[in-house]
């Protein structure tokens, strides 16, 4: 397998849209997730990541320049229990409940599809970190448009039992720039997980499109104990 350098990927992007990595450090001590936005109007940029109970919420930067909230406002991330759910869209909210109700992460997308925003029809990503007993997998999903056919919606799930230490895998919206914005393609790549929290913040933060990045959420978590360490950075300050 082919494992990328994340800093690379997104250096070499201008416009992946939003994004998730999931993976492990090289120690094998923690589980990383991180979650980026990026906006090319000014609604989409006229943002910022805040704390909410264990996970965050999007806001809008200034409310009065809040155009319509409807796919830009949302809880990307969440924890229930021993797991973290990240997202790029309120069905963060769809999977939180159904798995508090005993159902499975796969089965709590089955009722959402790709964003009703034509003619993108942006996909929905998602992630689920599972930590329990020092153990750790993890799971990502993409559910997008059949080559961007609103009628017709194809469901990926991709899960990761016993990770590999120092690798993720990475998974984001747009293949690239480009009107309408081509979707995803493939798995979810295989990419390096190096360095210390703030070493990878920085790394992810730096590689990302000046003029498009928005917000960057990064968290570590303990296999062992479970304990997290968490960093937002906002370009709007």
């Amino acid at each position: 397998m082919n494992v990328r350098s994340l800093e690379q990927e997104l250096k070499t992007n201008a416009y992946p849209g939003r994004g998730i990595v999931i993976g492990e450090t090289g120690d094998g001590r923690y589980a990383v997730t991180a979650y980026f936005i990026m906006g090319r109007s000014a609604n989409s940029r006229n943002r910022v990541f805040v704390t909410e109970g264990e996970g965050i919420r999007t806001q809008a930067f200034d409310p009065e320049k809040l155009e319509d909230p409807s796919l830009i406002i949302y809880a990307p991330v969440r924890v229930l229990g021993n797991k973290t759910i990240v997202t790029n869209g309120d069905q963060t909210d769809t999977i939180y409940e159904g798995m508090d109700h005993q159902l499975t992460f796969e089965q709590s997308l089955r009722s959402r599809e790709f964003e009703p925003d034509a003619p993108n029809y942006t996909p929905r990503i998602s992630g689920i970190l599972h930590t329990e007993n020092g153990r750790y997998s993890y799971a990502m999903s993409i559910l997008k448009s059949n080559q961007g056919d609103p009628s017709s919606c194809l469901r990926f799930t991709y899960a990761y039992q016993n990770p590999a230490a120092g690798m993720g895998h990475f998974i984001h919206t747009y293949m690239h720039d480009g009107s309408p914005l081509p979707s995803f393609e493939g798995e979810p790549k295989a990419v390096a997980i190096e360095g210390t929290i703030d070493e990878f913040t920085s790394m992810v933060w730096n590689s990302l499109n000046e003029d498009n990045k928005v917000s960057l959420f990064v968290r570590y978590i303990d296999i062992a104990t479970g304990e997290t360490e968490t960093r937002i950075v906002n370009k709007n300050q």
